[in-house]
């Protein structure tokens, strides 16, 4: 017997609908000038390891941590392995 369930059975496959512009930018205006720079960076370059955003918004890798984490917590920010290198993280706006 198989386990596997359709994405219509499965909430966790469900696909998330892209944000409105004021959507983003309402959930973007609440979050600290760190998350909004790295934002920004994202915006022009997509996507980015942790290590290649903290140089580009010059910002140190554990400020970068936290706008990423804040990011996330608001569903803004989205990560995968790297085709270049599977042991790094990259990260990409969802919207």
């Amino acid at each position: 017997m198989s386990m596997s369930t359709s994405p219509a059975e499965d909430p966790s496959a469900a696909v998330e609908e892209p944000l409105t512009e004021e959507e983003y930018r309402d959930r973007l205006r609440e979050l600290p000038p760190s998350a909004k720079l790295v934002a920004k960076v994202l915006e022009t370059e997509s996507p980015l390891s942790q290590g290649q955003l903290a140089d580009e918004s010059l910002l140190p890798d554990r400020t970068v941590r936290y706008a990423l984490n804040r990011l996330d917590d608001v569903g803004l920010v989205g990560s995968r392995y790297s085709f270049r290198d599977a042991r790094k993280q990259v990260y990409f706006l969802k919207h």
